[in-house]
């Protein structure tokens, strides 16, 4: 039997993205070395602005993938695009929220909908049910950042994505989905941990 210690250390370990998708049906997860503590790393997380993520697979990505709600709404105009988008942005004004975060560690945000259909459909869900939300047909994704030491003085950042599908039929549609969307997530995995090491790197120097 673990020991009140062993439980504790446990609980404090634990990530959050285990807390909100302790079951998935697809995980992905990224990692970058900063050269810096992960409580300076954290503060460039928590800055990032996902607008200022830029490669030419990215934002090829990204266009192609708009192309849809773009043709969907040719009659009313180009659809509004962002110009800033922080974690901040996301829990006032866009299909994500804020599901949690251990500050200077680690922050979580979802979002539920049918993401595998060629014009999104979002559902809202509160923070305060996300967990619990089951409704057939639709999905929900956990995206997580998150920093912890690595050595003596740089830090292990990761990304985090996980997705969870409510039922079969949806799970069948998604996994199709997937096969062709993950090394183009990956990418943008990768893109946004190169940022914050860029950021973070540069700003120490």
């Amino acid at each position: 039997m673990p020991t009140t210690q062993e439980r504790r250390a446990t609980t404090e370990s634990a990530m959050l993205a285990d807390r909100f998708a302790p079951r998935y049906d697809v995980i992905q997860t990224e990692h970058v070395v900063v050269d810096t503590t992960p409580e300076r790393a954290y503060e460039f997380v928590r800055a990032l602005d996902f607008t200022d993520v830029h490669t030419t697979l990215v934002d090829a990505v990204q266009w192609v993938r708009a192309l849809p709600q773009r043709w969907r709404e040719r009659r009313h105009g180009p659809p509004r695009t962002p110009t800033r988008m922080t974690f901040d942005d996301m829990a006032t004004g866009s299909d994500w929220v804020i599901l949690g975060e251990t500050p200077g560690k680690e922050i979580a945000a979802g979002a539920a909908g049918r993401f595998w259909k060629p014009v999104v459909e979002w559902r809202p869900v509160e923070a305060e049910r996300f967990t619990e939300f089951a409704e057939p047909g639709y999905g929900k994704i956990v995206m997580s950042l998150s920093t912890r030491p690595y050595g003596e003085n740089s830090s292990l950042v990761s990304y985090d994505i996980r997705v969870i599908l409510n039922d079969t039929l949806s799970a069948a549609k998604f996994a199709v989905y997937w096969k062709t969307i993950a090394p183009f997530v990956r990418a943008i995995q990768k893109a946004v941990l190169n940022t914050v090491k860029r950021d973070a790197e540069q700003r120490d120097k």
